[in-house]
């Protein structure tokens, strides 16, 4: 994996009948604006400082920035000083070092919830395929955030804002590092198109929301998406309607 820049999701539900990469709706919009700058308040400090990812002169240093955040209606990962995400590539899993993932030298054969997907018909997730997130850190450096302590289950519907659309996408892996802001081949290319992301040149910019919704029901179960799929197309619609179903909370 690479680790890449300050990552904000949020676990949260927001209301729109969208489909699959549409442009953002005036309530996600409005949200996303709201949320994108500003310091996290003492009182909703969910972790500890952990580090901003490549692209960053901080990064590598000794002093971490990026905090894990709550507010009334989310969990929010910001950074001190406010900000988004960038989109690192990840491309563990199935066919790790193929196609666009064949000039990433920090891929792995396998994610983090292989024995539970394997469950589901497929020997693991694959980058090419099934748009994930990576979230949540594993203790390297004595610095860990389980997402699961929070609500967030493994495999469960995700959305990210990214490219001035909605995609929809699952909680995919975890970073064994202290950094944040990364999500598989397939995820950035729906976000940025094909062409312009490879498994060793992600997203840069600064302004990607990771959306992530708490419980049983936003987990994903052996028949409630098409994990068999042969294009990132194919699963993402897949997705939708239990998306729909999350995102109508509010």
């Amino acid at each position: 994996m690479h680790p890449q820049t300050l990552l904000t999701l949020l676990t949260l539900t927001l209301t729109t009948t969208t489909t699959l990469a549409i442009r953002l709706p005036a309530n996600v919009k409005a949200f996303y604006d709201t949320h994108k700058s500003g310091p996290c308040k003492p009182s909703n400090r969910m972790s500890a400082n952990f580090k901003v990812g490549l692209g960053d002169s901080s990064y590598g240093g000794s002093s971490p920035s990026v905090t894990y955040c709550h507010d009334t209606t989310a969990n929010v990962i910001t950074s001190k000083s406010g900000g988004y995400a960038d989109m690192d590539i990840d491309c563990d899993g199935q066919h790790s070092t193929e196609g666009r993932c064949s000039n990433d030298g920090s891929q792995q054969s396998e994610t983090a919830f292989k024995d539970t997907v394997a469950q589901y018909g497929i020997a693991d997730l694959d980058a090419h395929v099934h748009p994930y997130v990576v979230f949540g850190n594993s203790g390297a450096e004595g610095m860990e955030f389980s997402p699961q302590s929070h609500g967030v289950e493994p495999l469960s519907v995700v959305a990210v804002v990214c490219g001035g659309k909605l995609i929809y996408g699952i909680w995919g892996d975890v970073n064994g590092g202290v950094v944040t802001g990364e999500a598989s081949l397939s995820m950035a290319q729906l976000c940025f198109g094909d062409d312009s992301v490879s498994g060793d040149n992600g997203h840069g910019e600064r302004d990607v929301l990771y959306i992530a919704f708490p419980g049983k029901e936003a987990r994903l179960g052996k028949h409630d998406a098409k994990w068999n799929a042969s294009t990132k197309e194919e699963f993402e619609a897949s997705l939708v309607a239990k998306g729909n179903k999350l995102v109508s909370r509010l």
